[in-house]
């Protein structure tokens, strides 16, 4: 298992959280995993599941990360287990992977585990600093002199013990509310709060795999406003088509605002949504979604060369050459095949694995060497042919006069090797590899 702590600032480092800023931060995580849970001041993702879909623990922390401090989050740590991942995210340690639990948490203070600080007065008059030298003290000891609680996070948080959580479940209507830091008299600068509730929104959207198609931003006004004002306004802001791109959405609603005017100060931001709709992923594939619709190869080719260019969508074609390495060559997927195939087909077995460049092999006693002395199962085929394809930038011709054979290497298995013919000095040389 995987677990990441996302902590708020907590009593001890104001701003004190509030329960809805934890439960905001709980929603919106909720689109990276559906197992998540408080726990004081921190919102705990257990993400194993989720490491290949996010495209791994960097990608995953990088968005993670990047969202969570827009919320209000101070710190991001990793473990094996939710309990570790609190203390380490309280310590400022970000890393409980990589390095032995053990290690990790040993030197921790004592403070980060919520069932030792009722005790630290009396464990730091018998010496203990860190959460190693409570782990070092006789067990029965402790059992004796201390409650319960202690010894099941001690066990929980080292991984001896398992845990238990409540899981944070979705809202079946959005409804987020914002205090803002300060009063606000300019209907644009209620963009940056609400852009706090909108990340919230488009992660609700994003686990309920739907989009919005309207929302509206209620404001309330300052208690120390005049009676004729009101209580607040809103604006409902309406898309073309459902979404649940947080920015897009922002941009959108920072249009509407630049025409609005407040009537007051604001000290307080609610966001509802409305017209919720189903919402199909997008995929990233370039191949059709829609495998009931049989879309023809070429169709699809041709729309892939046209998206990505012509040189970048290619194709295998057969060419008349008995040179292996000259059998075939690629040309653009959008450009049309001959019509009639090439009849001539290889008179021996073909490898599976071609190499780019034939490797010349030692040779002692007329024997080829390849990972031991090679014994020559079935040949020769010979090949010829290559007197008209000329290398203008070398100024010689790919002339190839060849016997290939099937040899078996003591370590290397069964390859494909060609001896050269004609040649001053005829030599040995690994072509391909059979599977």
């Amino acid at each position: 298992m995987l677990w990441s702590a996302l902590r708020l600032p907590n009593t001890d480092d104001p701003p004190s959280p509030t329960d809805a800023a934890l439960q905001a931060l709980a929603v919106w995580a909720l689109q990276f995993t559906p197992r998540v849970a408080i726990a004081e001041e921190a919102v705990l993702l257990e993400v194993a599941a989720s490491l290949r879909l996010f495209g791994g623990r960097a990608a995953l922390r990088e968005r993670l990360w990047g969202g969570a401090q827009e919320l209000g989050a101070v710190a991001l740590a990793w473990a094996p287990n939710a309990l570790a991942a609190l203390a380490l995210a309280r310590a400022g340690v970000e890393d409980g992977v990589s390095p032995p639990l053990a290690h990790a948490l040993d030197a921790l203070p004592m403070a980060t585990l919520s069932a030792v600080r009722p005790h630290l007065l009396t464990l730091a008059r018998i010496g203990c600093r860190t959460l190693g030298d409570l782990r070092r003290l006789p067990r029965a000891g402790l059992a004796r002199r201390f409650d319960a609680a202690l010894l099941a996070a001690l066990d929980q948080a080292y991984g001896r013990a398992p845990e238990t959580h409540v899981w944070v479940t979705l809202p079946p209507v959005f409804d987020a509310r914002l205090e803002l830091p300060h009063r606000v008299d300019d209907a644009q600068a209620l963009v940056f709060g609400a852009r706090r509730l909108l990340l919230q929104l488009s992660a609700w959207l994003s686990a309920r795999h739907s989009g919005v198609t309207a929302f509206t931003l209620h404001w309330a006004h300052d208690a120390m406003r005049s009676r004729g004002v009101g209580e607040g306004g809103q604006l409902t802001v309406r898309t073309a088509e459902p979404t649940r791109e947080a920015g897009h959405l922002a941009r959108l609603l920072a249009e509407h605002l630049s025409h609005a005017t407040l009537a007051a100060p604001v000290g307080d931001l609610r966001l509802t949504a409305e017209g919720v709709v189903p919402l199909a992923p997008q995929s990233a594939s370039w191949l059709p979604d829609d495998a009931r619709g049989r879309e023809p190869l070429a169709q699809v080719l041709e729309r892939l060369a046209a998206r990505l260019g012509e040189d970048r969508v290619v194709r295998p074609l057969l060419c008349e050459d008995h040179r292996p390495e000259a059998m075939g060559r690629w040309q653009p997927a959008a450009q049309a095949l001959p019509r009639e195939a090439w009849p001539g087909a290889p008179a021996g077995p073909q490898p599976s694995l071609l190499l780019d460049r034939p490797l010349k092999l030692l040779v002692r006693q007329h024997r080829p060497l390849y990972q031991g002395e090679l014994q020559l199962l079935l040949g020769p085929q010979r090949v010829e042919g290559g007197w008209w394809d000329r290398d203008e930038a070398a100024g010689h011709t790919r002339h190839a006069v060849r016997d290939y054979w099937v040899a078996r290497s003591p370590l290397a298995g069964v390859l494909w090797v060609f001896q050269t013919r004609l040649a001053q000095e005829p030599a040995w040389f690994l072509h391909g590899f059979f599977a």
